[in-house]
């Protein structure tokens, strides 16, 4: 890949114009199908649970590890020097280097014979998808003007709810017609479990989207003119310290917002089954088709209303929301996880998924909107490695550990989803409130710093 370098920034007035509307709008399609895929290879297995008990022999908390923490930890941990790359080198091919690997090792999935080789390759996954964020995120801030970008960043995101939606919707499809057989007979692999053909049936065409990939074009890096070599991550670093306030109340505060996502997204589809006996099918198609629909309406109108409040004047309108939004979910996770029946579940679901999607766009832009152009993308790597090491790392661990070891029965999952979403939601309030004032002053020295570049 050729090295970009990271030129020192300059006046808005003598940037080139951004891209067309049309073509910007499409690369953000581009890049949310790219999200979608991902999204379904990270979340197939939470419709999975039960085959991969039992062929693997393991446990609720081994199969949250391959959910979660197995994954998270090599997702995280690339991420920031892929986050480095990509504020020096090509992003659309980083992020299509990325797609092969994840889309790869989502099938090898299918071929685990047990707990080590499944885990091997869930890393592999991880790698692969960390490459895409932060690339993303880089992308689209040049490709867009600030009044737009957290609508922009927000429909970027929608690719995580129209993929987990997908993940469900057409793996509970999937699981059933796979296991109209006991075993499936495929070139070159033999006899297969179904399970072992959805990890197939997910996995491979994600290698197709490749190719559309390599539509996108490279744009201006804005804010930036004079030729200089790649900030060094130490300074980074180093910038990050001077708004430590900040980003630790954003990052952490997000975070505990991604541990009751990712704390729901994994464990839903099992509350259902086991406290309501719904069919693997239908769950899918129900669970798949909120999470799509009020998932996606969560995150794109919270990127409205962030990009509103900024028009008002309120500059740190994404932190603001983020608070508001983590308050909302205590009460609805309340209703939902013990609601009396599946169709009041189903209820309960709607506001559910609108709010565990919510921060998720607003929570990026931010990031985009307090730091320096060159160091967006490894301050945007920083961001994913502690959002993910704690939500995707922590979340659906904590919910099995307190199903096997605080209830000691199966059918307890809802009151540990309960326990861990209501106390993740009071903690993120907490941090993200606390963090409004530190935030005003980082936007301050961030126009210090670029004065002092000029």
């Amino acid at each position: 890949m050729p090295a970009q370098p990271v030129p020192a920034p300059v006046s808005p007035s003598t940037e080139a114009p951004y891209p067309s509307p049309g073509y910007s709008w499409y690369v953000v399609g581009v890049l949310t199908l790219v999200y979608v895929f991902s999204f379904i290879d990270r979340q197939i297995m939470s419709l999975l649970v039960r085959p991969l008990r039992r062929d693997l022999n393991i446990t609720d908390t081994q199969v949250s590890i391959l959910m979660g923490l197995g994954f998270a930890i090599f997702y995280t941990l690339c991420g920031i020097p892929l986050g480095r790359l990509a504020d020096t080198r090509s992003r659309r091919s980083i992020i299509a280097a990325g797609l092969v690997a994840w889309s790869f090792f989502t099938a090898l999935c299918g071929l685990a014979k047990n707990f080590g080789q499944m885990l091997l390759w869930r890393t592999g996954v991880g790698v692969g998808e960390a490459s895409l964020s932060p690339s993303a995120y880089s992308l689209i801030t040049d490709y867009f003007p600030k009044e737009r970008l957290a609508t922009a960043i927000s429909v970027y995101s929608m690719g995580i709810y129209l993929g987990a939606g997908l993940s469900y919707l057409l793996g509970g499809i999937i699981v059933r017609l796979a296991s109209m057989k006991e075993a499936w007979i495929l070139p070159l692999v033999g006899a297969v479990r179904p399970w072992q053909v959805i990890f197939f049936a997910v996995g491979l065409p994600g290698l197709l989207v490749v190719f559309l990939m390599l539509t996108v074009k490279e744009p201006v890096r804005r804010g930036i003119l004079r030729q200089a070599s790649g900030i060094p991550f130490s300074q980074v670093f180093q910038y990050i310290l001077e708004n430590k306030r900040t980003f630790l109340s954003h990052n952490v505060g997000f975070g505990f917002l991604s541990l009751a996502s990712y704390a729901s997204g994994a464990w839903v589809p099992e509350f259902f089954r086991r406290d309501f006996h719904w069919a693997v099918l239908k769950t899918g198609l129900v669970y798949g088709t909120m999470v799509m629909i009020f998932g996606a309406m969560g995150i794109v109108g919270a990127g409205r209303i962030a990009d509103a409040m900024r028009a008002r004047g309120i500059r740190q309108g994404n932190m603001m929301l983020g608070a508001f939004i983590a308050l909302l979910t205590i009460p609805t996770s309340i209703l939902l996880f013990l609601a009396p029946s599946g169709n009041w579940a189903t209820l309960w679901l709607v506001p559910a998924c609108m709010l565990a999607a919510a921060p998720f766009g607003i929570a990026p832009a931010a990031i985009q909107q307090m730091m320096p152009n060159p160091m967006r993308g490894q301050a945007s790597a920083v961001y994913l490695f502690i959002l993910n090491l704690i939500g995707l790392g922590m979340g659906p661990t904590a919910v099995a550990l307190c199903t096997q070891y605080l209830f000691g029965r199966d059918e307890a999952v809802n009151y540990s989803l309960l326990i861990v979403t209501v106390t993740a939601s009071v903690v993120a309030a907490l941090l993200l409130w606390s963090g409004l004032k530190p935030f005003l002053r980082s936007l301050e020295r961030l126009t210090a710093w670029a004065a002092d570049q000029t």
